[in-house]
């Protein structure tokens, strides 16, 4: 299994939106749940805005290959919540031992 990581920092009167559409129950969770391969997401809260999701997902292969196979709906997606963030930026894919 792996583990795919992405830290947002949220500008304080988008949190509750951003919270909403990120969380395990969220827009991307549901998405991403169109796969057999996902296995749920988390989202942690940190300070000065700060979050990390943690998207769980069978292995790398499967990941890749719902992204290429719902490649546009994935990218109307992101270009959706883009205005909920100040930044975004992956923190890698992570294996889960």
């Amino acid at each position: 299994m792996i583990e795919i990581l992405w830290e947002f920092v949220v500008p304080e009167e988008k949190k509750e939106e951003f919270e909403r559409h990120y969380c395990s129950a969220g827009t991307w969770a549901r998405f991403f749940g169109a796969s057999p391969a996902y296995r749920g997401s988390t989202l942690l809260a940190g300070e000065g805005n700060r979050y990390i999701t943690c998207d769980c997902w069978d292995s790398r292969q499967d990941y890749e290959e719902f992204r290429r196979t719902h490649a546009t709906e994935y990218a109307v997606l992101d270009r959706r919540f883009e205005a909920l963030t100040r930044s975004q930026r992956s923190l890698g894919i992570f294996e889960l031992k």
